[in-house]
């Protein structure tokens, strides 16, 4: 199939497709990125329609705390674009839910769901890109200092996926893979958006970047994907890591912060390919951690999304470089 007719197939596919919040999000974040621009902003505002009361956006009757912002940096966008008073209030209004009003531990680290005291790993991709878009970059790296001091696993070098705090214990310490792409391209999209005087932060985000990209990339499959945890051949072969890597690793080579290229590039090629041959003819992505209860491979929102994702930064950094 042509790439680009397979892309707008998986556009549309994803498309059809009912959205929770997170999923929402990742959707308008994946049309951003790709310069479907009028899309995201349409997106954007049936985000801000659904808003819940306490400000968490494209609400659905979820519990989630984390997982509305997801949609934040497309209604930022969609604000600035429109002019629109009301979609900046929507804005701001998520922004002083995470800032202020979201449940959290004592150290102001934000759980990922309502009633519960856990900190899931998902959560790194919700909420600093978000607070990071929006001007709040300490903020932001407060957040990821304290899920990654939870659910960090150095002798694995991978994430744990979620760590109840009042328990002081891991509610599950296996290592999803998705949910180290959700840390991967969450870090990459904070790194980007940092400003250049915040050098130091910059290099430690890096480094975290680097050190799960090669903590994933140890378990990679002959055929380019992973198991649904990374590190249990026994779970499922799945799909959406590898998009989710890649992704992180061609907007890093763009922006100049993941330097060694001759390295990473490869593995980023060798992950796309991957991800090209699970797309069908409808441009579904096919074997991701499929919907709605992410136990089996499947169909999701999110492996559609990261299709996207991976293609708009894998073009942006062919451009910026000259190579095919």
């Amino acid at each position: 199939m042509d790439n680009s007719v397979m892309i707008e197939k998986v556009k549309q596919a994803m498309l059809a497709m009912q959205r929770y919040s997170w999923e929402q999000g990742v959707a308008a974040q994946a049309l951003l990125e790709r310069g479907d621009t009028g899309l995201a902003i349409l997106m954007a505002k049936e985000a801000a329609h659904r808003q819940d009361v306490g400000g968490r956006l494209a609400m659905l009757g979820e519990h989630g705390v984390t997982d509305p912002a997801a949609n934040g940096a497309a209604l930022l966008v969609a604000a600035r674009a429109t002019s629109d008073p009301a979609l900046m209030a929507a804005a701001e209004k998520m922004l002083d839910y995470l800032l202020n009003q979201a449940p959290r531990a004592a150290d102001g680290v934000l759980y990922h769901v309502d009633g519960q005291p856990q900190m899931w790993i998902d959560s790194m991709y919700m909420a600093p890109p978000f607070l990071a878009a929006a001007g709040y970059h300490q903020a932001a790296l407060h957040q990821i200092a304290g899920w990654h001091q939870r659910l960090w696993n150095p002798a694995k070098q991978l994430y744990s996926h979620i760590w109840d705090e009042g328990q002081q214990a891991f509610v599950r310490a296996a290592c999803w893979g998705v949910g180290n792409g959700w840390a991967a391209a969450g870090l990459t999209r904070v790194i980007g958006a940092l400003p250049p005087e915040m050098r130091a932060e910059k290099l430690r985000l890096v480094q975290m970047l680097r050190e799960v990209l090669n903590g994933c990339l140890a378990h990679q499959r002959e055929d380019g994907l992973f198991h649904d945890v990374v590190d249990e051949p026994t779970t499922f072969v799945e799909t959406n890591l590898a998009q989710m890597l890649a992704y992180s690793i061609y907007r890093g080579l763009r922006g100049g912060w993941l330097e060694d290229a001759d390295a990473y590039r490869p593995a980023a090629d060798r992950l796309r390919a991957a991800a090209h041959r699970k797309v069908d003819d409808a441009g579904l992505v096919q074997d991701v951690c499929g919907a709605p209860d992410f136990g089996h491979p499947g169909t999701a929102v999110e492996g559609q999304a990261f299709f996207l994702l991976m293609e708009a930064a894998a073009a942006d950094f062919q451009a910026a470089t000259g190579r095919s």
